[in-house]
């Protein structure tokens, strides 16, 4: 199905980094943008000018993932303000996420696990669905226009790492999730799927505005880390008309980095990558 007139956006944690540059790239491509934040206001307010910049509306409201499910309400919110005067949501990207635990299986807390997969599985969960329940009450009116879901995962949506237990079980289960939505909401135009990031230069890794090309990187194919534009581009791509007969997949933006067991594992001289 091809966007309707009046389309926009919601991208949540997109007050920086990943988050903001796919607001801004979808405002770019014509969409306007609801823009959330769960800590740093100014920093939304700083994309909202962006995208306004653009000539597309921009829509702030704080969300608070941690807080569930109630705290996904503020989505609602938002696609209620820009639906005003006919607006058609058109595209939801699950950004918000992170990882806070850093422990091994056997010295994980319960409560740090909860906490990592409460954010990043059952945040996305919530997301995705308000989203595609929009979606579908359109196409059962008749005046829906299908949808795009996107989910940024990570690499490790696909590769383990040494005490990160808790993430990558919540980002191996949103790549599940992803999946199943594919194949349940196909039936309503409504494409779904993944985009797995490997290190890229935002704050959340503390290289924010960081040359990318300086950031070297040995053990990534193309020898350095990524700019959030370039993981930014991935998801624009899938929101457009062009990408209408892709859904149930997963685009990892890595430099190659996944591709790297077989070197890692033949060129690793010491058992040091056990310890994380």
């Amino acid at each position: 199905m091809s966007r309707p007139e009046n389309a926009f956006a919601i991208v949540t944690a997109s007050d920086s980094g990943i988050g903001r540059a796919t607001a801004v790239a979808l405002a770019r491509d014509g969409l306007d943008v609801g823009i959330t934040w769960h800590s740093d206001r100014e920093g939304a307010e700083g994309t909202a000018e962006e995208v306004r910049a653009l000539g597309r509306r921009a829509v702030v409201r704080q969300l608070d993932l941690s807080v569930l499910p109630s705290g996904a309400d503020a989505l609602d919110e938002l696609a209620d303000e820009l639906g005003r005067d006919g607006g058609r949501l058109w595209a939801v990207v699950a950004n918000a996420g992170g990882g806070s635990a850093s422990a091994s299986i056997l010295d994980l807390d319960f409560a740090d696990w909860r906490q990592d997969l409460g954010l990043n599985l059952d945040g996305a969960f919530l997301t995705l669905q308000k989203g595609a329940r929009r979606m579908v009450a359109g196409d059962r009116r008749g005046d829906g226009e299908g949808g795009r879901l996107v989910a940024i995962t990570s690499v490790h949506e696909h590769t383990p790492r040494v005490g990160s237990g808790a993430y990558v079980s919540a980002k191996h289960g949103l790549g599940g999730l992803v999946k199943n939505a594919a194949i349940e909401l196909g039936q309503h135009g409504i494409t779904v799927n993944a985009v797995g990031p490997g290190e890229i230069a935002t704050p959340l890794t503390g290289q924010h505005d960081a040359d990318v090309e300086q950031l070297r990187r040995p053990g990534v194919p193309l020898g350095r880390v990524g700019h959030a534009d370039e993981v930014a581009a991935v998801v624009a791509l899938l929101c457009r008309d062009e990408a209408s007969y892709v859904t149930g997949q997963s685009y990892v933006v890595d430099g190659g980095m996944t591709q790297m067991a077989a070197m890692g594992a033949s060129t690793l001289t010491d058992d040091e990558w056990r310890k994380g």
